[in-house]
């Protein structure tokens, strides 16, 4: 493959990212163009190229309003860099035909639609508002139309039912965007790249969607467009409406499947027919045909984003963290991250990231790092509800700890036996916090040795049973443990056997007591096996191929076989942890014994 001397026009992480993978194919990068430094924060790309040591411009635009060509200056500085191919990856400026056609093989661009369809400057959002099943992008040769010229290369994705503008950039556009711009490079400097002309049937110009008003909800319409129209502004502009007379955005959007709204308090939205549910879920709204959908997020007319599930509710004045060593190595780790994003190095606790600067591409940037840097996963929509420092760091610790979670508050019964204290939730557990039941009614537990009371037990009823049933069903389809990648359903399967190890002696006396067993019998094999199976099923965790096993035809017929993903059942009564390692390990929901749940809770294995 023959070297090719490239300029790069354009900026951004994407920008950045095609650089150096351009640089890594042995491509010769003559000059990098980007925009100007923002409140004196310089572009990434710009950055990058400078620390490489090349040719850096800055221009804040090419041509004078009015006229055709370049500045004569501007085109001087770029003809200097002798380019044989113009490579446009994010490019926000508007370029002169005269730079455009100067290369010898003249400039490609990059675009994130299957062109014809959704030529424009904001075709990801376009995409979704319509409901696209298919996405992707076009790599393109300019010409002096918009989004018109003939197509290089295309790839494509099918686009998930809840995808946003986030996700799917994310998931697909950015990284296989920067792939297919090195891919098109290598197709010129082979001499086998391809100009398709573009046909015009299905072609399609939408208008340019970035200011805050256009995003207003029209809610007068079936649950599925408004659905679209949420997640096709999400994150930016973002779909807004007005709930008591201040602007609220709706983030994170799915349509449900039951047509039973949910238990909740209501709210009323302006223009909404019937009043919102905020619910433990998040907000359920109504569309005009009677179907529903659920926003996870909602963001405040002060920039604050929270879940959609404490609208309403007063601020969490929870306290503060108390790190160890190994915690405040991340904290300084997150503020050399944020300092080299944010080009600031003055980070404290008060600093606000997008108050400082920061747009919604550095938010990437911001995950990228975290996961490079600290080996710690979170997702964008965390970044968005954590915007301060201090509040960033308390999500990152909560999250390296185990499920992002705080310290899980339970009331229970203590009491003071064989030298310990020991504590025993005494609600039911559902949907992941322990409650009372629906019908407040409670029973007395009765030791079996003297028939002395315990304490008062949760007396649930088929009502409680049902929500119970319902909350499993829905951590089953949409919870994060069955979608957690093995390894780390492995990783948390052993730290929840290790923390059982640590109260062991608690478990044990809580059996003796409760139903009888001898202490030594429950320490050794009750509990002590119960903490080697689940040790044992951590390992199989990333094991499972989930293999059809062949059959043979019944012939004349032919047998299909295929493997299903169903949940493994209920564990029965104290005998649950003999059962319960299948059910974690695959990634199912499980029944609730209240000891070992408080522990699942702490470890963060109760994500279900």
């Amino acid at each position: 493959m023959a070297s090719l001397r490239v300029a790069i026009i354009g900026q951004s992480q994407f920008g950045m990212e095609v650089y150096k993978n351009l640089r890594a194919k042995g491509h010769e990068i003559v000059g990098v163009f980007t925009i100007p430094d923002v409140k004196g924060k310089p572009d990434i790309l710009a950055t990058e190229a400078e620390k490489d040591g090349l040719q850096v411009f800055k221009f804040k635009r090419w041509r004078n309003k009015g006229e055709k060509n370049t500045i004569a200056e501007v085109f001087e500085k770029y003809k200097s860099c002798d380019a044989e191919l113009n490579v446009m990856p994010f490019c926000s400026q508007f370029i002169p035909m005269d730079v455009i056609d100067f290369p010898k093989h003249g400039s490609i661009i990059y675009h994130p639609s299957i062109l014809p369809r959704h030529r424009g400057a904001s075709a990801i959002n376009w995409t979704l508002m319509e409901g696209d099943k298919q996405g992707g992008f076009t790599v393109f040769w300019a010409d002096d139309g918009l989004d018109t010229g003939p197509i290089l290369l295309q790839k494509s994705v099918d686009i998930d039912p809840n995808e946003t503008v986030d996700t799917l950039y994310n998931r697909f556009l950015y990284p296989e965007g920067i792939k297919g711009m090195v891919e098109a490079v290598d197709l010129i400097s082979d001499g086998k790249a391809p100009r398709i002309v573009q046909p015009e049937e299905g072609a399609t110009y939408d208008k340019i969607w970035k200011k805050k008003e256009v995003a207003k909800i029209h809610w007068d319409q079936p649950a599925e467009k408004l659905h679209n129209f949420i997640r096709g502004n999400d994150k930016l502009p973002g779909a807004w409406s007005n709930i008591d007379g201040e602007q609220v955005t709706f983030y994170s959007s799915s349509l449900e499947e039951s047509s039973s709204p949910p238990d909740g308090s209501s709210v009323v939205v302006e223009g909404l027919e019937k009043p919102a549910i905020v619910h433990s879920g998040g907000m359920t709204l109504v569309g005009n045909d009677g179907k529903m959908l659920t926003v996870k997020a909602l963001g405040l007319a002060s920039g604050k984003m929270i879940p959609a599930a404490k609208f309403g509710q007063a601020a969490d004045e929870s306290e503060a963290l108390e790190l160890s060593e190994e915690e405040k190595e991340i904290e300084e780790k997150l503020k050399l991250i944020w300092a080299g994003i944010l080009s600031n190095p003055d980070i404290d606790n008060s600093t606000d990231f997008f108050g400082a600067g920061a747009g919604s591409m550095d938010v990437a940037r911001l995950v990228e790092e975290l996961k490079e840097k600290c080996s710690i996963s979170v997702e964008t929509e965390e970044v968005y509800m954590n915007t301060g420092f201090g509040d960033f760091v308390k999500m990152v610790v909560l999250t390296s700890r185990g499920g992002g979670q705080e310290e899980f508050k339970v009331d229970t019964i203590n009491l003071d036996i064989n030298n310990m204290e020991i504590r025993m939730p005494h609600q039911a557990f559902i949907n992941g916090n322990f409650v009372d039941s629906t019908s407040e009614k409670t029973f007395k537990t009765i030791n079996p040795h003297d028939e002395s009371v315990l304490g008062e037990i949760t007396f649930c009823s088929t009502n409680d049973v049902d929500l119970a049933v319902a909350a499993a069903k829905d951590a089953y389809e949409k919870g994060p443990w069955g979608r957690m990648n093995a390894r780390d359903r492995g990783s948390l399967m052993y730290r929840l056997a290790e923390m059982m190890e640590e109260h062991k002696e608690e478990l044990a006396t809580i059996e003796s007591l409760d139903a009888g067993a001898v202490y030594t019998l429950a320490l050794k094999t009750h509990v002590g096996m119960s903490i080697d199976t689940f040790r044992y099923y951590a390992g199989w965790c990333d094991k499972i191929q989930g293999t059809t096993i062949p059959i043979n035809h019944s012939r004349p017929s032919k047998n299909l076989t295929y493997t299903k993903r169903e949940p493994y059942g209920q564990p029965w009564l104290l005998s649950f942890p003999e059962k319960d390692h299948g059910t974690l390990l695959n990634g199912c929901t499980s029944f609730s014994v209240q000891v070992t749940e408080r522990l699942k809770k702490e470890v963060g294995t109760s994500v279900l």
